[in-house]
């Protein structure tokens, strides 16, 4: 090990950095984040993930889940389509 270490060249923050993710302070009411922690607990995500994910859905960003009929209307399309 050196005595001295120059870190007069260093930087702040990660090392890797994230991309397509900002990192911010926010300030949110503590009710709504003890709702999304104990949101966390049961579904076992982090209550920032629950949080992002809500604001999508909110926003119309959230991906759709694959039902039974969203499967029955693209086989229909596709067979359309093809036949």
């Amino acid at each position: 090990m050196k005595k001295v270490y120059d870190f007069s060249k260093g930087k702040r923050g990660a090392v890797i950095p994230t991309t397509g993710k900002t990192r911010i302070t926010i300030y949110m009411d503590d009710m709504i984040v003890s709702r999304f922690k104990a949101q966390s607990e049961k579904t076992g995500k982090g209550y920032q993930t629950l949080i992002n994910e809500a604001l999508k859905a909110y926003l119309g960003l959230a991906e759709q889940p694959v039902t039974q009929d969203l499967v029955r209307k693209i086989v229909r399309e596709e067979l359309a389509a093809h036949g």
